[in-house]
């Protein structure tokens, strides 16, 4: 696919007098993989509500394929656009999909809030987009309760690539679910990326998992970045002490907690 990528240049966010995000650059590439670590309070999850529009920043801009998304969208039909070109990932999907509305239902609302098609295309194409996510037409006619943490990812993924976005955020989408659980779906994302094209913002904590599904890393610690290179080249030679920290933190053979107290206070 063509086009520049998500251009992210100096984002800032305050609130009150606590800066939440402070000039955060970085750039994702037509369908590569970016993730974004760090601890909880880190702005992770700040920086992409602003990407996806759900805050507003307060100093940065924010530009996709040279489009800018920084400014407020002027009327319905731009503020859809928008929607469509970034999509977003949660957590727990259970609280992100209508418990009223069967699996089907949530995809099909996606096209008839931004396709012209036909109820009979409609369907076909959910059919598709479920089929992609491994689900077919027993899954599609149940309820979100109904369904497995597992199945109910793979229905909030269907749906947000039914947007046919150029960017997917995936804000911790594996860190509810089992380690099991979580293979399958990594190597769903895997093989989405790579049939569609998709960029991907992989937000998360667990270094494990951005190990496997991205080609780039940012670190962030309170707001600002620390780190940012080829994820393997973080992950195997951090320059900064505090992604020797995040890296030192995951629990192996040989962890030493009381170490790793001294190192963190040491980082400040």
């Amino acid at each position: 696919m063509k086009g520049e990528g998500l251009v992210v240049t100096g984002l800032r966010k305050e609130y009150g007098d606590h800066t939440a995000v402070d000039d955060v650059s970085f750039t994702l590439a037509p369908g590569s993989s970016l993730g974004i670590v760090g601890e909880s309070g880190s702005g992770k999850t700040t920086t992409v509500r602003m990407l996806v529009g759900l805050e507003r920043a307060d100093a940065g801009t924010v530009t996709l394929d040279g489009r800018d998304r920084s400014a407020r969208p002027r009327g319905r039909a731009e503020r859809l656009a928008r929607a469509r070109e970034i999509q977003m990932v949660f957590q727990d999907p259970y609280l992100s999909l209508d418990p009223r509305i069967t699996a089907g239902g949530c995809v099909d609302e996606v096209l008839r809030l931004h396709f012209r098609l036909d109820p009979a295309a409609r369907r076909a194409r959910v059919a598709e987009l479920l089929d992609q996510v491994g689900l077919g037409p027993r899954e599609a006619d149940a309820l979100p309760r109904r369904l497995s943490g597992g199945q109910r990812q793979r229905v909030a993924i269907a749906r947000a690539l039914a947007a046919e976005p150029r960017v997917l955020v995936l804000d911790e989408a594996v860190a509810a679910l089992d380690v099991s659980i979580q293979a399958q779906i990594l190597e769903l994302l895997g093989r989405i990326r790579r049939e569609a094209g998709v960029g991907f913002l992989f937000v998360t904590h667990d270094l494990a998992v951005v190990r496997h599904i991205t080609d780039e890393l940012v670190v962030l610690r309170s707001g600002r970045i620390v780190e940012s290179g080829p994820t393997p080249r973080v992950l195997t030679a951090p320059e900064h002490p505090y992604t020797r920290l995040l890296l030192d933190s995951v629990p192996r053979r040989g962890w030493d907690p009381a170490g790793i107290a001294g190192a963190r206070a040491a980082v400040g």
